[in-house]
This record gives C-alpha cells, structure tokens and sequence, in this order.
C-alpha cells in the first residue's frame, strides 16, 4: 500500500480519475469533530480499490481503519458514517497535544455517489465557481447547491447542520494572491501565503524584477498588469496586493479589482501617497464606496520593519477580511 502525498482538495479529482480507470474509488470525509482532532472538518482521503490512498482524515491515526471500510463499502456500495477515538498518544504524534474524536463519511464512487454527480463537481471546481456538496446521512440523498450556505461559503466551514443529518461540504476556488510588482516584500510574501493556502502568481513587466531566480517556482507574468489581470479574471476568491509604488503599473491593475469581485485590495504606499491614489480613482469615475475597499496603507498596524514583516502584516490583514474579522 502507498500512500502519496497530495492537497485534500484534489481529493474529488483524483477519486473520479480513479473511478474512469477502472480502479475504483472511496472518497472518505470528515464530518464531524471534537476535541483536538488531527485534521478539520471537510479533509478528504480518496482510496482506490486496489488499496491506494491520497489525502489525509487523520495524519495517519485511523487512515489503516477508513482504508478497510473504504474497500468493503466498494463491494456492498453503500455509504457508511464511521466514528473514531484519537488517544492521547497518538495526537501527540501527530503533533497534538490531547485526543480527540472525529466521524468520517465513506462513499463509494459509482453507487452511493453518482458518477455524474462527481463529475458536475469536478467540472465546477475546474472553473472555480462556488459551490456546496450536501448529503444527507440518514437518506443517502445528495446534491450540489450553487447559492446556499453563504456564511459556510465565506468562512471555508464545512461541517454538520443543526438537524444532525445534513453534511455540508464547501467547495470554494482555491485561494489566490496577485501581487503587481515582483518586489522584496512579494519575495517573503508569496511563500507565506502558499503555506496559508494561496496560489500566488506575480505581474512586473520590468525585467530587472520579474526573473525565477528571485522567486523559485512561482508563476511570474512580465505582461503590463491591466493584460495579466484581464488573463486571470478578478473574482471573490482574489487577493490583489499592489507593490510597486508606480501609479504607472499598479492603477491599472487597480482599475481592474474595483470593477471586480477581489474580496481584498491592498496597496503600499503612505497616507499622503493613498489620498492621491484616492484623487486619481474618484477621477476614474469610482464612487467613494468603490475607493473604500482599498485597503491603504497595506497591512495591519504591527509596526511591521523590513519586507518579511511587511508581508506577515499583509497576511495578515488579507486573513482578518477574508474571515470577516476586519474593522
């Protein structure tokens, strides 16, 4: 048995490509937590039939267990609620300090999901629209909803309803920075937000600073920032972080993210550089409702000294809006 490294996420993806191939697949999901369980509600374990697994529901405490009910509920085809204990001991080496108890839901692909139903999901992460997978524990009935369980939706908070049979899982568009300027705070800030659950991607048309050997690995677009944003389309899953202090290259991108959906604008600069960028967007035909989504100057007030800082008070605030805990 392996057991190959992956995000929980791709976890849909990686179950129905199992399924074409004739392996079979499981998809095990926590639903439910108490205590100091070793992974959140909504973590994912796909587990094909000939004993594969990607993912994680536990850090490796009960993966063995959900791995032999994943295959008998391939042969039987019926879902199955499960329930584990996580002893101290075993927390602790997953880096916890106590146990916990966690309830994992097995559903076999291709009978008590609907491969149809998976691959609308699939399809609709593809494209990054928000959506919500509901099951109902008792019933077996699911569904996937596009406009509901909108505070769900925002928190990323998968989870159990009040009635104690609906589980609700999210399924929002990765996370995605853009930060306009390839500068030293976006060098300790794209590492930073991929560890929080980021995707950066980096615009600087000027060569002196958009190179890989001053960002190893991440996607750099040397396209002037109104083209590259255009390319990536702005929308409520987009951080927008302007970091060149040149109106020349950092307007026109924010131009872009007030006539979009970016749930978080941030640009560097002092509050006397802010009141002209102000100036400038009232000028552009933006009403002050618009202008007040910018958030500037960038970042909390940590007295954040050097790029690093600058960067952990940027993820930082970028976190308090996207959670809803901004003032």
């Amino acid at each position: 048995m392996t057991n190959t490294h992956t995000r929980f996420e791709d976890a849909p993806e990686t179950a129905l490509t199992w399924h074409r191939a004739g392996y079979g697949a499981a998809l095990a999901t926590v639903v439910q937590t108490w205590g100091s369980a070793p992974r959140r509600t909504g973590s994912m374990l796909v587990i094909s039939g000939d004993g594969r697994m990607q993912g994680s529901v536990s850090g490796g405490c009960v993966e063995g267990a959900v791995v032999l009910e994943a295959q008998e509920a391939l042969q039987d085809g019926k879902h199955r609620l499960l329930e584990y204990g996580v002893s101290d001991e075993d927390a602790f080496a997953v880096g916890l300090a106590c146990g916990g108890t966690i309830k994992i839901l097995v559903e076999p692909v291709g009978s008590a999901m609907p491969v149809d139903l998976l691959e609308q999901l699939v399809a609709a992460r593809t494209t990054r629209q928000v959506l919500a997978y509901e099951v109902n524990i008792q019933s077996g009935v699911r569904r996937l909803l596009h406009s509901s369980y909108p505070n769900r939706m925002r928190l990323d908070r998968s989870g159990m309803e009040e009635d104690e049979e609906t589980f609700v899982a999210v399924h929002n568009p990765p996370l995605r920075l853009i930060c306009v300027g390839a500068v030293h705070i976006a060098q300790a800030l794209a590492p930073m937000a991929r560890i929080a659950g980021y995707d950066p991607v980096l615009i600087d048309p000027r060569e002196a600073f958009a190179y890989s050997d001053r960002f190893p690995g991440e996607v750099i677009l040397d396209d002037w920032p109104d083209e590259a944003v255009a390319k990536l389309e702005l929308d409520a899953r987009t951080a927008l972080v302007l970091l060149t202090h040149d109106p020349k290259l950092d307007d026109p991108a924010l131009l872009a993210a007030l006539a979009g959906e970016c749930f978080y604008i941030g640009a560097l600069g002092s509050k006397r550089t802010h009141a002209k960028r102000v100036e400038r967007m009232l000028a552009a035909g933006f009403s002050e409702a618009q202008i007040g989504r910018i958030h500037g100057p960038i970042g909390l007030d940590i007295g954040a000294a050097g790029p690093a800082e600058i960067a952990v008070s940027i993820l930082g605030e970028m976190t308090a809006v996207l959670r809803g805990k901004a003032e």
